[in-house]
């Protein structure tokens, strides 16, 4: 195999794993690796077969000894951040649950392009919006039964601070929809630097980077076994602060940076 085919693995270590307990796991994602298998892509070193038998490894003796895993959610190939896995079928209904009901607590960062305000986007979301990709139906649409299109979604937005053509985001996601937050952002002229496929709107020179400059940063939800509430945060990984450096330093060399926003 050539060296522009090989692509290194990230090993689940103290940085990939961050707690597991009899019920669930937490991990990390690096950007890079795919949380599950999907049926167009021939990767096999996804995140829930990495972690079939980690668990165990690290817990030989314990009573919940096992390899089973439920997966609830995940992120995209080209994002990085927060996941949880099930350990067992009660802890997986009961998360799924609180999925649907729109309980747990997520916030992620991203960095856009163009100077966003801080805004709500609500919409329904379709799986073809007309261009062949998911996107937000045209509102009142309804189908022959009568009933409304898609399916509500809603991201917050925040300015975290306005960069060289560019900001940096803080996105409090109401609801899971895939995509969301990438579609979102992009339906409004400010897409995700590195998106390279919701891109539909930009009211910007882009702005290139190798991925989804987009982090799940926040994670927090009531534990499904324990009942008490529990939350994880993780940082912006080097990747992400080396390209936000850069737009700082771009704004430093000159720009303007009259439309800044504060929190």
């Amino acid at each position: 195999m050539s060296a522009a085919k090989t692509q290194a693995v990230p090993v689940l270590n103290s940085k990939v794993v961050l707690m597991f307990d009899g019920v669930i796991v937490i991990f990390n994602q690096p950007a890079g690796l795919m949380t599950f298998p999907h049926h167009c892509s021939e990767e096999v070193e996804t995140l829930d077969r990495l972690t079939l038998d980690y668990p165990r490894a690290q817990d030989r003796g314990g009573k919940h000894n096992r390899s089973s895993r439920g997966v609830v959610h995940g992120i995209d190939k080209e994002t990085s951040g927060l996941i949880v896995f099930a350990r067992t079928y009660e802890a997986q209904q009961e998360l799924s649950r609180k999925f649907r009901e729109h309980t747990i607590e997520r916030r992620n960062f991203a960095i856009v392009h163009g100077r966003i305000k801080k805004q709500t986007i609500c919409s329904r979301l379709v799986r073809d919006a007309g261009d062949g990709l998911p996107g937000s139906a045209c509102q009142g649409s309804v189908n022959d039964a009568g009933e409304e299109l898609g399916r509500a979604t809603v991201t917050n937005v925040e300015v975290v601070e306005s960069l060289d053509g560019a900001t940096l985001v803080a996105c409090r996601i109401e609801t899971g929809r895939i995509h969301h937050s990438r579609i979102h952002l992009s339906e409004v002229g400010y897409p995700i630097i590195g998106d390279k496929a919701y891109i539909r709107r930009s009211k910007e020179a882009i702005i290139p980077a190798y991925r989804v400059m987009l982090h799940e940063a926040e994670l927090g939800f009531h534990h499904p076994i324990l009942g008490e509430s529990v939350k994880w945060t993780q940082p912006l990984p080097k990747d992400l602060r080396n390209r936000l450096k850069s737009l700082k330093i771009r704004v430093s060399e000159g720009k303007p940076d009259d439309n800044k926003e504060t929190k």
